[in-house]
């Protein structure tokens, strides 16, 4: 397990390249967001996707919510009308999460076999370097239904060591997750109240 200690204003672009890798060899990482640190293995990786639900210890049945980098990696894999479009642009860069209708090219592991997607672009640099070649899992890093830990030591040592790279700012002073907002019916919806920026 390696470990890259990074500026979260101003990371290593080597280091950040060197964390793509191990993401195109299917493996998984912890990193942090603009929430909390999370577990991100490449989508298109089948390998890497059972090793995030394996190391949460995650049923199958619950879908892994995806971060981008930008608007136009969130447009490859979620269908995104003009309303909708508006909608997100207000409150991305940031602590949300939005459900919408997923494209094909969207792994159904990542989905649990449902047409929907959660999909993030945080507010964190380095959360949006990482997804800057494919998009990435975006879970919460810890085991399923335990608490949300703040500092990767802690969440190491619940996970169990499993992570082929840790990527650590020192702790994340929240533990509060994303809020998340449903955007695939005609109206939106609150489906979780978390962190918030507006």
């Amino acid at each position: 397990m390696k470990r890259f200690k990074l500026n979260v204003d101003n990371p290593d672009m080597d280091l950040i390249n060197k964390a793509i890798d191990i993401l195109k060899d299917d493996g998984v990482i912890l990193y942090p967001t603009d929430t909390i640190y999370g577990l991100g293995a490449n989508i298109f990786s089948e390998e890497g996707v059972r090793k995030v639900y394996k190391i949460k210890q995650r049923s199958f049945k619950k879908p892994l919510s995806v971060s981008v980098s930008n608007f136009e990696g969130l447009s490859l894999i979620a269908e995104i009308n003009d309303e909708n479009k508006k909608i997100i642009e207000n409150y991305l860069p940031g602590p949300y999460t939005f459900l919408l209708k997923k494209r094909n090219i969207v792994p159904s592991l990542v989905t649990s076999y449902t047409s929907k997607i959660g999909v993030r672009i945080p507010d964190n640099t380095i959360s949006r370097l990482l997804s800057m070649n494919f998009p990435i899992t975006t879970t919460s890093a810890n085991i399923s239904d335990e608490e949300v830990l703040t500092s990767p030591e802690k969440i190491v040592k619940q996970l169990k060591g499993d992570v082929d790279l840790i990527i650590d700012i020192g702790p994340i002073k929240s533990s509060t997750p994303s809020t998340i907002i449903d955007l695939t019916k005609e109206k939106a919806s609150l489906v979780r109240k978390g962190k918030s920026s507006k």
